[in-house]
């Protein structure tokens, strides 16, 4: 049964799940949801396993309508939220009668957000996973108006909580943790010191596969080329332009250019929260 019918997406809806881990030998990669602690979160909400599939909603815009009864939780991104036209909170349990509307508006904070429906949503996984994987196109197609969607069987366990006291993404200039290398000899004796005191900014042409970030270059030692390699989510991969590229959720397998750091598993999160023209700050892991 089609639960759900999308009215509006905003500039991107997507199925996400925790990803479709174990396939690199064949060239796929991860993906899933871009702030894995934000979908664990909704889940957790609703009653879900943290593995069960949600919608991840990318800077709001994200309308439905509910085909019956639901009860659904948003996370992550600090989005306005109005079930028929009254006010709701995000990290909060909400109830969506037979017929209403949902709908998210932009965020003051962050970029993504996360609607869990109780049961989960129940599109056909691929290779084990829900998630749609923008950069290779497994997965479900990107949500549009007029989309169905149905949700699964409700879980045994019912919520036992009605809110998460946990604080939204941070408006300001944001700092990251990472641990030099695997490539760090690539570049020049000064380019880590330059990652550690520069400050950069996400550009407009971020989105899921990274974010390319602008700031101080990086410079290289030398004007070899690198054997393709695994890439993992963190990485700091830096073209000969020397402009780095954060990888997130929807990264290729492998790549060609060097990466001088990589960010820590913890603050991957906060990094997929990061607006257009938010400012990072880099720090080595002690």
């Amino acid at each position: 049964m089609s639960d759900l019918r999308v009215l509006s997406t905003g500039p991107l809806a997507t199925v996400q799940d925790l990803g479709r881990a174990g396939a690199g030998d064949i060239g796929v990669g991860v993906s899933g949801a871009a702030d894995r602690g934000s979908l664990r979160l909704a889940n957790r909400l609703v009653g879900n396993r943290e593995e069960a599939a949600a919608i991840e909603i990318t800077l709001g815009g994200l309308a439905l309508c509910a085909r019956r009864a639901l009860t659904v939780a948003v996370t992550g991104a600090d989005c306005p939220i109005a079930v028929d036209g009254r006010g709701g909170a995000v990290n909060t349990v909400l109830r969506v009668p037979a017929g209403a509307e949902l709908t998210t508006g932009a965020p003051e904070r962050g970029s993504r957000a996360y609607l869990a429906v109780r049961g989960g949503v129940d599109v056909e996984p691929v290779l084990g996973s829900r998630s749609t994987d923008t950069l290779s196109g497994l997965g479900p197609d990107p949500l549009r108006a007029g989309d169905l969607l149905p949700v699964g069987s409700p879980p045994a366990d019912f919520p036992v909580v009605d809110a998460a006291p946990v604080p939204g993404p941070p408006a300001g200039d944001l700092e990251l943790t990472v641990v030099p290398g695997p490539r760090a000899d690539w570049f020049t004796e000064g380019a880590l010191s330059t990652l550690f005191s520069g400050t950069y900014r996400v550009t407009p042409r971020s989105d899921r596969v990274g974010m390319r970030l602008d700031g101080p270059l990086l410079e290289r030692a030398g004007a070899g080329e690198l054997p393709s390699e695994g890439m993992v989510s963190g990485a700091l991969q830096v073209p000969p332009s020397g402009e780095p590229t954060l990888f997130l959720a929807d990264h290729p397998v492998t790549g060609g250019y060097p990466v001088i750091a990589v960010v820590r598993s913890a603050d991957v999160d906060r990094a997929a929260q990061a607006r257009p023209g938010q400012r990072l700050r880099f720090r080595p892991a002690p």
